[in-house]
C-alpha cells in the first residue's frame, strides 16, 4: 500500500521536479549553438584531378563566403539575411558555377535558377532559366518578398527584376572565357549525354556537371534559413530546369527540423524530394539531422551530389556520394573547417 504524502513530502516532491525540469532546460539551451552555418561550392568531380592552382581557388572563394558569414552571424545578423549575401558573393566569384562563370547550356547560352527560404515562416521564392539578373538569389527573394507567387521563371522573371531594380548583367558577364573554353571541350569530347561526365579536370577544364553553390544558417534568434543558385549541368537542353528552384528538392527551410541545400544531378533531387524528404524524417521520425541525411544521400544514385544541412541546435552536415563536394563550415562554438574531397 501507498502511503500518503504529508505536506511537507509533497512540496519537497514538487521542489525537486521543478529543479529537474529548470536543469534540464539549462543543459539543452547549453547545448545549443549560438549560429552555426555550412556553404557547398558544388558536389562531383575529383578534387585529387584538380590543379593545385584550381583547388586554392575553391578554397579561398569559400573561406571568404564563410568569413563574411561569420562576421555577420556574430554580429547578429539574421538568416535570412546572410544566406543571401553569402550566395551572392558565390554567384560573383567566377569559380563557382553560379552567376557569373556558370556552365552554358547545349546552345552555348547561360540560364540561371535560384531559391531562398526563411524557416521562421517558410516564406520562399524562387526563379528558373533567367539570363539578365547579375545575382539571381537576390531576384529569387525579391520573388519571395514582393510577389504573391513562388516561383517566376524565364522572360518573366527577368523582366519582374528589370521592373523592380535588381541589377542586370550582360551576357558577355556571365559567360566567361573560362566557361566558353569548357564549353567547346564539352561539345569536342565523347561525354555521356545524361551524365555530362568529363574526362578530365584542371583550372580552364572545369567540372562540366554537378556544379551550385549553397549556404544554410542557424541564427543566435534560433531562426533557419536556405539558399542555393547554379548554372544547371553543363550542355544541359536550352529551358531545362533543375532542383535548385525547386523548394522541397534543391533547397528547403523550416525552424522545427532543418535547412538544407543540395547540389548534384537536379532531375534526383526532384524525384526523390531530397530537401523536404530529410526534412520529413526528423519532424515525423524522430530521427536526427545526420541520420535522416545520411540514408537519404545513400538511396541516391551512384555519384549524384549532396547536401548541407543545420538544425536548430547548429548540428551541420555535409553528405555527399560523389569524389568531392567543396564545402566550408563554422559554429559559435568554434568549430571550422574547408574542405573539397573525402579526406581533407
Amino acid at each position: 500500500m501507498f502511503r500518503a504524502l504529508s505536506l511537507g513530502g509533497f512540496l519537497s516532491l514538487v521542489g525537486v521536479l521543478l529543479m529537474t525540469i529548470t536543469m534540464s532546460s539549462q543543459v539543452r539551451a547549453q547545448s545549443r549553438k549560438e549560429f552555426a552555418i555550412v556553404i557547398h561550392g558544388g558536389a562531383g568531380g575529383d578534387p585529387a584531378k584538380w590543379t593545385e592552382e584550381y583547388r586554392q581557388q575553391r578554397r579561398a572563394g569559400l573561406t571568404a563566403a564563410l568569413e563574411h558569414g561569420v562576421e555577420q552571424l556574430t554580429a547578429g545578423a539574421e538568416a535570412i539575411d546572410v544566406v543571401e549575401q553569402v550566395v551572392r558573393m558565390m554567384e560573383d566569384d567566377q569559380t563557382f558555377n553560379a552567376g557569373r562563370g556558370c556552365v552554358l547550356n547545349e546552345n552555348g547560352e547561360h540560364e540561371l535558377d535560384a531559391s531562398i527560404m526563411d524557416g521562421r515562416n517558410l516564406r520562399c521564392g524562387a526563379v528558373a532559366g533567367v539570363r539578365q539578373a547579375k545575382n539571381p538569389i537576390s531576384l529569387a527573394r525579391k520573388v519571395m518578398t514582393e510577389t504573391k507567387h513562388i516561383l517566376l521563371m524565364g522572360t518573366g522573371a527577368d523582366e519582374f527584376g528589370e521592373a523592380i531594380g535588381i541589377e542586370q548583367a550582360e551576357p558577355d558577364y556571365f559567360r566567361t572565357q573560362r566557361k566558353k573554353a569548357s564549353w567547346q571541350r564539352w561539345k569536342n569530347q565523347d561525354v555521356d549525354a545524361q551524365l555530362h561526365r568529363p574526362k578530365t579536370i584542371g583550372p580552364g577544364d572545369e567540372q562540366l556537371y554537378l556544379g551550385t553553390v549553397g549556404c544554410v544558417v542557424l541564427d543566435k534568434q534560433g531562426n533557419l534559413a536556405a539558399a542555393t543558385s547554379t548554372g544547371g549541368l553543363m550542355g544541359k537542353r536550352w529551358g531545362r530546369v533543375g532542383d535548385s528552384p525547386i523548394i522541397g528538392a534543391g533547397n528547403y527551410a523550416d525552424n522545427q527540423t532543418c535547412a538544407v541545400s543540395g547540389t548534384g544531378v537536379g532531375e534526383e533531387f526532384i524525384r526523390h524530394t531530397v530537401a523536404s524528404d530529410i526534412a520529413a524524417r526528423i519532424r515525423y521520425g524522430g530521427k536526427t539531422l545526420q541520420a535522416a541525411a545520411k540514408t537519404v544521400v545513400e538511396a541516391l544514385p551512384e555519384e549524384c551530389g549532396g547536401v548541407i544541412a543545420v538544425d536548430g541546435m547548429g548540428s551541420m552536415v555535409m553528405e555527399f556520394n560523389t569524389p568531392g563536394m567543396s564545402r566550408a563550415f563554422a559554429d559559435s562554438a568554434g568549430n571550422r573547417g574547408v574542405m573539397l574531397g573525402r579526406d581533407d
